[in-house]
């Protein structure tokens, strides 16, 4: 999940928001403003109730902040990059570069999360019940009273033990402690993820066919969400299993093709090695060393008329956005990092000089070759 706006960075994390972000946020909002708050305290103008409402999703996706920023934090202290947290449709995520180093890692870097929401939840029932004993407005009391209630919620609901939820890695490192085998673990968390999945989504229907529609389309579309996302996570960790001790190098492209920064779009466009080869290149500036990453979509989104005159270095993905690694770095890291498209190439970087760059593909390739290579039943 790539983010559509980058906001900034909150502890030397990069933090973005998904334009999914923009659904739960109007929901939640609307929610609030012209039911829950209406109708707990009724005879407000209806400006008042949207400031509040408004103001309160505002501080849940803070709290949504909060949560992943603690996975993050916690990561890092265990010696994990974490490479950005993205904010969407369904909550937050944060992208590490790697897998737990052990079992104790991966408990710490899961627990954090819900335990953060728990105490956020704490703190906001604190905080109502005050407000009510100083006989504060009753908006601002049932506001912080609904916060309260969805950080227990999302604490309790994110325990579960499911993959991909923080409850499912959690049943990981249980798993992994007791087998000492990462992938069976991680077999066991997808399969709880899968099922419990499955039942959200056949409740969701049964809530939908009885009437509830709303409710019973959000159960359902978070269950699909899970079966898809656990189906995935255990392929991945499939794919790691088979590129287990393989170096980047092995499956990147050596010395790309790249487009010297001042390039006009025009000539990008228009010279062949760039138009027909590939559907991205790495930007380089005068002295070759790599700046950032263009695609062919990105270029012809120029208008015309401008091509001649707007350079590559004015549209690229400068190199801050785009995902590097050196040469020997193991491939199986790479796979949490990476996405389908064009503008997710991964640049390979080895001291200052472009190396290779590495797609989707690339792995997929690896992994084809090397399953094929492994020796049958039969060769053993």
């Amino acid at each position: 999940m790539r983010a559509t706006l980058v906001l900034g960075r909150v502890a030397g994390v990069r933090v973005g928001v998904h334009w999914s972000v923009l659904l739960i946020f109007a929901v939640i909002a609307f929610g609030l403003s012209e039911g829950r708050l209406p109708k707990a305290y009724p005879g407000h103008p209806r400006i008042v109730y949207w400031a509040v409402g408004v103001s309160t999703a505002v501080v849940f996706f803070a709290s949504l902040l909060a949560h992943e920023l603690a996975h993050a934090v916690v990561a890092r202290r265990n010696g994990i990059d974490v490479d950005d947290i993205v904010l969407w449709l369904l909550g937050g995520a944060a992208r590490i570069k790697a897998e737990a180093p052990n079992p104790a890692a991966e408990l710490r870097i899961a627990g954090v999360g819900p335990l953060v929401s728990l105490i956020l939840g704490a703190l906001f029932t604190l905080v109502a019940w005050l407000l009510k004993v100083a006989s504060a407005p009753g908006l601002g009391v049932e506001a912080v009273a609904w916060l309260a209630a969805i950080n227990i919620l999302l604490a309790v609901f994110n325990a579960i033990p499911a993959a991909p939820l923080d409850g499912g890695r959690l049943l990981r490192a249980f798993l992994w402690w007791r087998t000492g085998d990462r992938l069976r673990a991680t077999a066991g968390a997808t399969r709880a993820g899968r099922t419990f999945g499955w039942f959200l989504l056949m409740l969701g229907l049964v809530l939908f066919l009885r009437g509830a529609t709303f409710s019973g389309l959000w159960l359902a579309l978070i269950g699909w969400f899970l079966v898809a996302a656990a189906t995935a996570e255990g392929r991945q960790a499939e794919m790691r299993q088979v590129l287990a001790g393989i170096p980047v190098r092995h499956a990147m492209t050596p010395d790309p093709i790249a487009a010297p920064a001042d390039l006009t779009v025009a000539d990008f466009l228009t010279d062949p090695p760039y138009r027909y080869r590939h559907s991205a290149f790495p930007v380089t500036d005068a002295a070759g060393a790599p700046i950032g990453l263009l695609t062919l979509d990105q270029a012809k989104r120029v208008p015309e008329m401008r091509r001649g005159t707007v350079t590559v270095r004015e549209i690229m993905l400068p190199l801050s956005q785009v995902t590097t690694v050196g040469p020997d770095d193991p491939l199986a890291d790479l796979l949490p990092r990476m996405e389908p498209g064009a503008e997710h190439r991964v640049l390979v970087i080895d001291e200052g000089r472009l190396a290779g760059i590495v797609s989707s593909s690339d792995i997929s390739r690896t992994v084809t070759w090397l399953m094929r290579a492994a020796p049958g039943p039969r060769d053993q």
